[in-house]
């Protein structure tokens, strides 16, 4: 597997290489059980050892990492109990921000969303699930620009990189591409319409289902 470090961030090394990690995992390039060696995960980023360990023990603050005795550290799995408890906060954020949303979003903001609505569903054929997912992001950045509330959409973002490879896991089913387009339209049209209670309804059977597809892919892993 490829890593590379991104020597152009202004923050210190041992940043730098937790970013690297942490992405190489939320994106799945580092996959659950994967045992992370430090002298090999060193070389690979062409750093010593000290920013690897320390990366790591961030890591399993995260939740992302497991310290496995006499193993060393791993990628911590996707569980159902890590799931859910993501996705319970997604619910109440993202419920609040359609509320905010459906109050101050303008014209320019809808074209955007209906735009942005449009290449995620150009970018479905693609087949590139890290395209697909990115492009999904950027539908749902677009609500929480439109709140403009600062500190939600701070929360929100953070939120959005512990969700990142549960979105992965999502998308790599392709069954589900025409109800997640189908959703994306119906919530553009009831913020449009200003109808919080329906915009509300629609963004938690959206996240609902979410959940409902992952734990599926859990199960099936695990049975």
């Amino acid at each position: 597997m490829e890593l590379k470090v991104n020597m152009s961030e202004y923050l210190p090394l041992r940043d730098v290489v937790f970013n690297t990690l942490r992405q190489a995992i939320l994106r799945g390039e580092l996959k659950p059980g994967e045992r992370l060696m430090e002298i090999q995960l060193a070389n690979k980023l062409g750093v010593s050892r000290t920013p690897i360990r320390e990366a790591i023990r961030k890591l399993e603050l995260e939740g992302l990492v497991l310290m496995i005795p006499r193993k060393g550290a791993e990628v911590a799995d996707i569980s159902e109990k890590s799931l859910r408890d993501v996705l319970e906060v997604r619910r109440a954020l993202e419920e609040l921000a359609v509320r905010l949303t459906c109050e101050k979003i303008t014209k320019a903001q809808i074209r955007e969303l209906r735009e942005s609505a449009e290449e995620f569903k150009k970018i479905l054929r693609s087949s590139d699930i890290t395209q697909i997912a990115e492009a999904d992001v950027r539908f749902h950045d677009i609500i929480y620009l439109a709140t403009d509330n600062q500190k939600l959409i701070l929360l929100l973002n953070n939120l959005r990189e512990q969700m990142y490879r549960y979105r992965i896991e999502y998308l790599k089913r392709p069954e589900v591409y025409p109800q997640l387009t189908a959703e994306h339209e119906e919530i553009i049209r009831r913020i449009e319409r200003k109808e919080k209670e329906e915009a509300c309804e629609i963004v938690c059977k959206h996240i609902d289902n979410q959940v409902e597809a992952v734990m599926n892919s859990i199960r099936t892993k695990n049975s």
